[in-house]
């Protein structure tokens, strides 16, 4: 036995199934500017580190070669 309601529904998209869509971009968005948001923090915390090795090139004459090794590479980075 069809039911009216079963013929009717056959071709369409349930409303239920727009919001999981709706639901899943609505994450998908979420995750991307988290991730971007790491990235940001992650260039603050290499130029941070970067003046650190600056200043500790200053301030320990022996390891001064070392320290402006690595702070070119976090400067690069």
């Amino acid at each position: 036995v069809i039911q009216s309601a079963d013929v009717y529904a056959a071709g369409e998209v349930k409303s239920d199934d727009k919001f999981e869509e709706y639901e899943k971009a609505r994450k998908e968005e979420k995750h991307h500017k988290h991730l971007e948001e790491l990235g940001g923090l992650g260039t603050v915390a290499t130029g941070a580190f970067a003046l650190h090795e600056k200043h500790a090139e200053k301030k320990d004459p022996e390891q001064a070669h070392r320290h402006k090794i690595e702070e070119e590479i976090a400067a690069a980075a």
